[in-house]
């Protein structure tokens, strides 16, 4: 552990925490205290508010050419590439996955702050033939403003990365909160911001809790939009905080993600691809297809080899060679996970594997829980419909392309779905009725930077990625000119 306490980084300088507090953050493979950092409050985040205001209505960013904007983007980008052996150590650490996923994400990130530095400068707006006579009408969008962002503990700077790119690309300032457990990367990001030219007050880092913290983002009345990826439950509370001053809003709620595996499809890459789409990160992804819906013909023999590679998975230091899940975040949501283990059997599912911690002796310390797999599952079941956020597949079971949809459909949730099948037809049919944001087909959890990302239903408002990730952080503007103005002689002649 480091002694020096890690502090937020607000208007260009850095800041302890007004209150003096601090916070330990923890290593999730074996418990020990990885840092300590500032623990802010609500007087925290009003002084990062304010230097965000100031610095967005001294125009000072967004009045900078989009391609300076973009160049500085760039830069960043850059710097995150050359440091991202140090950033993946970092979140392997602060998050117990693997080094290979943590590098597959620092990737991503360098290419995100990159395709947005790209886009900075090419909206150059819209002209609409006015049907004014002497007129011109144009469609331009300009930035929003301030935008308080909340980014969750799964993906701590990936998704710190989707939301600040294009924010900054469209000329916004921005008050980041990372995850109060998982801040470390983020604060990295914001040494090397630091270094570079971007003007006091663009970039903030405010650390804290999100009862305090994120709710002051919510609330603020200098807050113009604000963008949270989190549970269900917080992004209602962010709505309803948001509605005082009717900011904007992006919300990323999660989902329960059906991945459908037709009869005639290749059976051995689906089971793959099924164990891909759940156990990244021991299962901890908003977009997990912890819900495997088999075609009744294939079911047996599908699960018997499901169990059998779930059964293999290594489980260790994220650090180490070799290690193929690691631990869950946190006791807390250890906890979590172990009490759908009792509703899933309570609701009548079987447990065909795992279920429980592991029993090998170097990962006691950590807050590991084993591969786990649920049969005889129907879509009523709470371990069905809810989000558990762990290394959990259920199973249910259908017969006909009909009944998978109406299942796949039943759930509040509507981020991302994925089906496997051979036929042309069907592949047409069940993409166009399954009422999810991304629709996979013959594949599973595949995103990048150019295509738009987010859910439907309850799982969210809004899209990060592709050119609509930067649209949101802007808000469009009409201007009509009239190159000849008469009067009209209506009033009062």
């Amino acid at each position: 552990m480091d002694n020096t306490v890690q502090n937020m980084y607000i208007g260009g300088r850095w800041h302890s925490a007004v209150s003096g507090k601090t916070r330990n953050i923890i290593n999730p493979f074996n418990g020990k205290v990885l840092a300590e950092v500032a623990e802010g409050d609500r007087e925290d985040a009003q002084i990062a508010i304010l230097a965000a205001r100031q610095a967005f209505d001294s125009k000072i960013w967004s009045d900078l050419p989009a391609v300076e904007r973009g160049r500085l983007l760039y830069k960043l980008g850059d710097c995150i590439e050359a440091e991202s052996e140090v950033l993946a150590r970092l979140e392997s650490l602060d998050t117990g996955k693997t080094m290979e996923e943590s590098r597959w994400d620092m990737a991503d990130i360098a290419g995100i702050f990159r395709y947005y530095a790209g886009l900075a400068d090419k909206d150059g707006g819209e002209v609409i033939n006015s049907p004014i006579p002497n007129s011109d009408s144009r469609v331009v969008r300009e930035p929003v403003g301030v935008c308080g962002q909340i980014s969750p503990w799964n993906y701590p700077l990936l998704q710190a990365a989707w939301k600040m790119a294009p924010a900054l690309a469209a000329g916004c300032t921005v008050v980041m909160k990372p995850s109060e457990i998982t801040p470390l990367t983020t604060l990295k990001i914001a040494e090397l911001v630091a270094e570079m030219d971007f003007p006091a007050g663009v970039i903030n880092i405010v650390l804290g809790p999100g009862a305090s913290v994120g709710a002051e983002l919510a609330e603020n009345t200098m807050v113009d939009l604000i963008s949270f990826t989190g549970g269900i439950e917080t992004g209602k509370s962010i709505m309803r905080a948001a509605s005082t001053n009717v900011k904007k809003i992006a919300l990323e709620l999660g989902g329960k993600n059906p991945n459908i595996i037709f009869a005639d499809c290749d059976l051995d890459v689906a089971l793959d691809r099924a164990l891909d789409g759940v156990f990244f990160h021991a299962g901890q992804i908003c977009s997990a297809g912890s819900r495997l819906m088999l075609e009744a013909s294939i079911h047996d023999r599908f699960v018997e080899k499901l169990k059998s590679r779930m059964a293999k998975i290594r489980l260790g230091d994220g650090l180490a060679d070799g290690t193929q899940m690691g631990p869950l975040i946190s006791a807390e949501h250890l906890a979590k996970v172990e009490n759908y283990m009792r509703v899933a059997e309570a609701d009548g599912a079987h447990l065909e594997l795992g279920g429980r911690r592991p029993e090998a002796a170097d990962l006691q310390d950590g807050f590991f829980f084993l591969p786990t797999l649920f049969t005889g599952c129907h879509h009523e079941m709470r371990i069905v419909q809810e989000e558990v956020f762990g290394p959990v597949i259920t199973v249910e079971k259908f017969t006909g392309e009909d009944e998978a949809v109406r299942l796949a459909n039943g759930t509040i949730y509507g981020l991302a779905a994925g089906f496997w099948t051979s036929d042309p037809g069907r592949i047409q049919r069940v993409a166009r009725q399954l009422q999810f944001g991304t629709v996979w087909i013959n594949d599973f959890n595949v995103y990048f930077t150019q295509a738009p990302w987010g859910g439907c239903k309850q799982s969210g408002l809004g899209r990060e990625l592709g050119r609509q990730g930067l649209e949101e952080y802007t808000e469009i503007k009409h201007i009509f000119q009239n190159h000849k103005p008469e009067p009209s002689g209506w009033f009062g002649l």
